[in-house]
């Protein structure tokens, strides 16, 4: 056998009928990358009839003003238990590469481990095995990230949308989103036009320009794998439940204080002291309602962009206004886009936990969220570096360019 460029009907076509398919590994993401400097081939290994038995779109960037490398996302796409196929194929895409490339770097989609929800204990599976394999074969296994280090998440969240419903969910979780449906939230789907309002919300979040998700968006757009999702806030809506929360809470405030005359307790102190802020803030609710109400414009809270691919939708990127946070746009957001899918798709990909599950992890809100939707959560394999050039690599490596190229801290907290 031997590696050949593949054409993208040959790759598509083969790719599909792997379960390691990703949309990380389709044409559309490839013209994404070309619009953010990577050259982009398709190659696979093949047969004397053409058959095709391993393939991988390979991006390819500088290192420096001479060296190249190649990037496989989410790895290459073959049978990593097949040792005769995966040792055949490092062999000669190694060759195929020796004068262009001077590694490439690779982080399959293999989950190694599922993650126990209440005790946070790992239980391994049989693909742990394939980290032997590969390092036996050369490839270089790089530091396990905890965090965001790396270029995908080595943590991840899977809903199964086949059973999937509000009732499931984590009664936190439960209580916000019905927070957000009565204070009159709205979720509709945008054409490419929205991205702009999207990116309010989102900016802080990545290093990344308005134009990376128009690009991002139009990528994805002709083969109709994409959707813009976003919430708006019915002031109208908004003012009528404001006032009725406020109604309520007034005659409840009004039973505490008969209830504090009658016992003075630090207890019942309290309870009537909460309820006074309650009122206060559904008071101001109704000021910024009636102001809103009259200016009479649609206002946009939050936004997401979702990638469709073979069974399963992938959440992109999320984000929401902060100065409505009280609304709890964001949970909202994510169980109408889950609860839209559900009738679909199999799976939803919420993009990445950390494997800290403490409350000391810096990104612990993010977990917290996340893990309100009941998710499975799996330890991926991480990421290794095929070296192809190992003097140059060691060179890179020992003058510190690579971790200065590679080193990823553009993931904000939550």
């Amino acid at each position: 056998m031997h590696i050949k460029h593949l054409s993208i009907h040959e790759f598509e076509t083969f790719v599909d009928k792997s379960f390691l398919g990703s949309y990380y590994q389709t044409y559309e993401y490839a013209l994404l990358m070309k619009e953010n400097g990577y050259d982009y081939e398709f190659v696979g290994l093949v047969d004397e009839y053409n058959n095709v038995h391993a393939a991988s779109l390979i991006l390819i960037k500088k290192l420096t003003k001479l060296y190249k490398y190649g990037y496989a996302p989410k790895g290459f796409i073959l049978d990593y238990f097949d040792y005769n196929l995966l040792k055949e194929f490092t062999n000669k895409i190694i060759d195929f590469y020796k004068k262009k490339l001077v590694f490439i770097k690779i982080n399959p989609e293999i989950a190694i481990a599922e993650i126990d929800p209440i005790t946070y204990k790992k239980k391994y599976n049989q693909n742990r095995k394939i980290k032997n394999h590969l390092i036996d074969l050369g490839y270089v296994k790089l530091k396990d990230n905890l965090y965001f280090e790396s270029a995908i998440p080595r943590f991840n969240g899977i809903v199964s949308l086949k059973d999937f419903s509000l009732d499931h969910l984590n009664k936190n979780t439960r209580n916000k989103i019905k927070k957000g449906d009565k204070k009159g939230l709205n979720i509709e789907i945008a054409d490419r036009s929205g991205i702009d309002i999207l990116y309010n919300f989102i900016k802080k979040k990545r290093n990344k320009d308005a134009f990376y998700y128009k690009a991002y968006y139009k990528a994805f757009q002709n083969s109709n794998n994409i959707d813009l999702f976003l919430v708006s806030l019915d002031t109208k809506q908004f003012l009528v439940s404001s006032k009725d929360a406020y109604e309520k809470e007034l005659n409840h405030n009004s039973d505490l204080s008969n209830q504090l005359i009658k016992e003075h307790s630090e207890k019942n102190l309290n309870i009537k002291m909460n309820s006074d802020r309650k009122l206060l803030s559904y008071k101001n609710d109704i000021l910024e309602a009636q102001n809103r109400a009259s200016k009479g414009d649609k206002l946009y809270i939050a936004g997401a962009l979702v990638i469709k691919y073979q069974n399963r939708i992938n959440i992109v990127i999320s984000g929401y206004d902060t100065n409505f946070k009280r609304f709890s746009p964001n949970y909202y957001l994510h169980y109408q886009i889950l609860n839209y899918y559900k009738k679909y798709y199999d799976y939803a990909d919420l993009n990445g936990l950390t494997g800290d599950f403490t409350k000391e992890n810096p990104y612990y809100g993010l977990n917290e969220f996340k893990l309100g939707f009941k998710p499975h959560i799996y330890e991926f394999i991480g990421e290794f570096d095929l070296v192809i050039n190992h003097y140059v690599y060691k060179y890179l490596l020992k003058r510190g360019k690579l971790a200065k190229i590679f080193n990823k801290t553009d993931i904000k907290k939550k």
